[in-house]
């Protein structure tokens, strides 16, 4: 979907109109779409930069001067309202950010898209590595942000969190679409329905 590699079938349909998606970074600027990856120490985060750096990183082409240049207070001034939001806990913007807690560096990868604007973002297994009280935070902000008109697909393989989120839920097995359960909130009804298209077959 972000261009990282080919399509193999299908379409990309981003507001009713088929598109190609060749890299990230016209997936964000000409589409505003994002991605919080699961792997955040890998692939979401650079942690030998500070927390500045990544979380400003998504509008580092907006902000800059049409000679390219880009003051720090530039890129805190935008990306500072974000982090106050997400309560971030870190002594200074200029920490390095893998000196922060899991749950602060996960801030900081959700922190930098909401700082892009972006209107299509997905999450993959947000709670991992982090604690109960940020994974609850988490939750309120991605129904916050839908309430407010981001798409959001959700990534994951925690059952409670599953229901709890999604408004609907579409049960992925070894790459394939296996069924779609329209969310009750019943956690017994519907995570029997989940593990029924996981074993091949329909829960009654």
């Amino acid at each position: 979907l972000l261009g990282q590699s080919s399509k193999t079938a299908g379409e990309i349909i981003v507001k009713g109109q088929p598109v190609t998606i060749r890299s990230v970074a016209e997936a964000l600027h000409a589409h505003g779409m994002g991605y919080v990856s699961e792997d955040r120490k890998q692939e979401g985060l650079i942690l030998l930069h500070s927390v500045l750096a990544n979380s400003g990183i998504t509008v580092w082409r907006k902000l800059a001067t049409r000679l390219g240049f880009l003051r720090d207070t530039t890129v805190s001034d935008h990306v500072g309202p974000v982090l106050r939001k997400l309560e971030l806990k870190t002594p200074s913007l200029y920490q390095t950010i893998g000196n922060l807690s899991g749950g602060n560096q996960q801030k900081v990868s959700v922190a930098k898209w909401l700082a892009a604007g972006v209107k299509f973002l997905i999450i993959d297994e947000p709670s991992v590595g982090i604690d109960i009280k940020t994974k609850a935070y988490l939750h309120d902000l991605i129904h916050e942000l839908a309430d407010e008109g981001t798409a959001i697909l959700l990534i994951t393989s925690d059952m409670p969190e599953m229901i709890d989120v999604a408004d609907r839920i579409l049960v992925m097995d070894d790459y394939q679409i296996k069924g779609e359960v329209e969310n009750d909130r019943n956690y017994e009804g519907v995570s029997r329905q989940i593990m029924g298209f996981i074993h091949g077959r329909e829960a009654a």
